[in-house]
């Protein structure tokens, strides 16, 4: 008899520890589902009852020329000799740039704009450029070049069109962007993307405006990202992704043992528990 109650008890404190460990394995399930689809998803809507939601287009951001900026200029003409007198070699610049995990210098070549607006280009001496468009200094250009050259085209671009990604992403570094046009999620998509410790809903983007340092955080989860001011990057920026808080915790030995010897310690004492009643 005293056996059989022997027997039992022990069969009661092997079916407890069992569904001891279950819970807590579904437990485990459970609040892991809860982080890997809100948290993590780009672009939700606005309202839960329609998916598809018609929003104000962001305007185009045209980039403005300004002091600093190093001007790509190319003119085009009928005459070859025209050609090669208004594309001389320009002044080579250098950049820095991360190729396989090293900083590099990489040559620009352009026309810098000094402090004062100005370049310095062949045949027309010193032009004021600062505060158009691209597209202005072309019809500018033009302009100034038709009397000297038959037929001109004038292509132009900022050389020197850097945005910087820094933080969570797949391949941190500074990126030059040719055409000079490129949206947060372009840029971030060049970057290979957040790492799955990147935190989406708190982006840090950096401009520096009209000589002041302007700070914005994004939500890239959140749709109206199509409406802000922030959705087309100028040259220059700076895009930073925090880590979550589950890096910070997992990349500390402690923190990651820490709720298995709780667990583990639970359950004993429960196991004690019950072996002394």
């Amino acid at each position: 008899m005293t056996k059989g109650k022997h027997t039992f008890k022990i069969n009661s404190i092997m079916k407890s520890f069992t569904n001891i460990f279950i819970i807590s394995l579904l437990g485990c399930f459970v609040f892991t589902g809860c982080l890997s689809t809100k948290s993590i998803t780009y672009f939700q809507p606005i309202s839960g009852e329609m998916d598809e939601i018609l929003m104000r287009k962001s305007p185009k951001y045209e980039p403005m020329i300004k002091p600093g900026d190093i001007l790509s200029i190319t003119v085009n003409g009928l005459d070859r000799d025209d050609r090669e007198i208004f594309n001389p070699l320009p002044t080579v610049f250098t950049q820095q740039s991360q190729v396989g995990g090293f900083v590099v210098l990489q040559p620009i070549k352009g026309f810098a704009v000094d402090t004062t607006g100005m370049i310095q280009f062949p045949q027309l001496g010193q032009l004021h450029v600062a505060g158009l468009t691209i597209k202005e200094l072309e019809i500018k250009l033009m302009q100034e070049l038709d009397p000297l050259i038959k037929s001109p085209t004038v292509s132009v671009t900022i050389a020197n069109y850097i945005i910087s990604i820094l933080g969570e992403v797949a391949r941190p570094a500074q990126y030059v962007i040719s055409n000079n046009q490129i949206t947060l999620p372009e840029a971030l998509a060049l970057a290979g993307d957040l790492t799955v410790y990147g935190n989406r809903t708190n982006v840090l983007l950096i401009r520096e405006l009209e000589g002041r340092r302007r700070f914005a955080r994004i939500d890239l989860t959140d749709r109206s990202l199509f409406m802000s001011p922030y959705y087309y990057l100028r040259s220059g920026d700076l895009i930073y992704v925090e880590p979550t808080r589950g890096k910070l915790t997992s990349s500390d030995r402690t923190f990651q043992l820490a709720p298995i010897f709780v667990s583990s310690l639970s359950v004993l004492l429960m196991v004690v528990n019950l072996i002394v009643k």
